[in-house]
């Protein structure tokens, strides 16, 4: 059976597959990330999960692999195959393509895991079939993904889709990145969190009792989850105006509260545009399996390249 590896590696677990010519799923498999042992071991912990996957394939399917993709947190040329930095897992400039590649004798694609994610959500997930789409994820922070037919833009430098660094409120929060008033400082499922920890005096409370409050018409609540969504959809209509996908997709642990956090945002979203078109705003659909489903779509189009290469005069 045809297939790739596709490993999606996260701050605390690995999640990996065998995945077929047609996106199906032939073998699925889960690790720790091990990042209490530091960086090199993460990395050996890396080579040595996709050696096991790739003899699994040869054992089990009748034949290894024929490439790998590998999603990673942080800063990611992907232009070079290098992990350039991730404050989660500690390294620099790992050149995990490089390596991947010598162990398995494969090639290998290297992508960031909110644009591989959203790769998967824009071609075979919420954004099935549409030419343009944005893709955001509403997690500890806040990132994006933005997609043009079929694939997702890197940007020169690695950055594009950092919508969570979009200044909502000058003067604002101060944000690990150096600037005041990002976006993921008050629309992030960490920063809904913080603030509804604060309002409720409950230490510990986080995004999704919120959401419950706000469910259960609690004033305290309502207060700070108008506040996020006021600033989620300030920072999206200026991705909207500078982008003008036709599909925006929702994902992310704040993404959870479905209707809750659907409802409002695409009226405050309706009430910012002027001369814009309104996208259509859907939840994300494939969950935590966005990453890995990506990987593997990486390794496909790395194989459909190089047979085009291979046969272009």
């Amino acid at each position: 059976m045809r297939h790739v590896i596709a490993l999606d590696v996260g701050g605390t677990g690995m999640k990996a597959a065998l995945a077929g010519p047609e996106g199906e799923v032939l073998h699925r498999a889960r690790r720790a990330t091990g990042r209490e042992q530091g960086p090199d071991a993460v990395v050996a912990g890396i080579l040595d999960f996709a050696a096991e996957l790739h003899a699994y394939g040869a054992e089990h399917l009748g034949t290894p692999a024929f490439a790998a993709g590998l999603a990673v947190p942080g800063i990611v040329d992907e232009a070079r195959g290098v992990a350039a930095y991730a404050a989660n897992l500690g390294w620099r400039d790992v050149p995990l393509r490089t390596l991947l590649a010598e162990r398995l004798g494969v090639p290998v694609a290297l992508g960031h895991d909110v644009r591989t994610g959203g790769l998967a959500e824009g071609r075979v997930g919420a954004g099935r079939g549409t030419d343009r789409f944005l893709f955001v994820a509403l997690g500890t922070g806040i990132a994006g993904a933005i997609g043009v037919d079929g694939r997702v833009e890197a940007g020169a430098h690695g950055f594009a889709g950092e919508i969570g660094h979009i200044v909502v409120r000058p003067g604002g929060t101060p944000c690990p990145c150096g600037q005041r008033g990002c976006l993921e400082r008050f629309a992030s499922a960490a920063a809904v969190s913080e603030a509804w920890a604060a309002a409720s005096g409950t230490p510990g409370a986080d995004a999704a009792d919120c959401a419950k409050a706000v469910d259960a018409g609690d004033a305290r609540a309502l207060a700070v989850w108008r506040q996020a969504v006021d600033a989620l959809a300030d920072g999206l209509v200026t991705a909207l105006t500078l982008l003008d996908p036709r599909t925006l997709i929702i994902g992310g642990g704040l993404a959870e509260a479905g209707e809750t956090l659907f409802t409002p945002l695409r009226e405050a979203i309706r009430q910012r545009i002027t001369f814009q078109k309104q996208p259509s705003l859907v939840p994300a659909a494939l969950g935590d399996a966005a990453g890995c489903l990506g990987a593997g779509l990486l390794a496909w189009d790395l194989l459909d390249h190089t047979d085009r290469t291979e046969v272009t005069p």
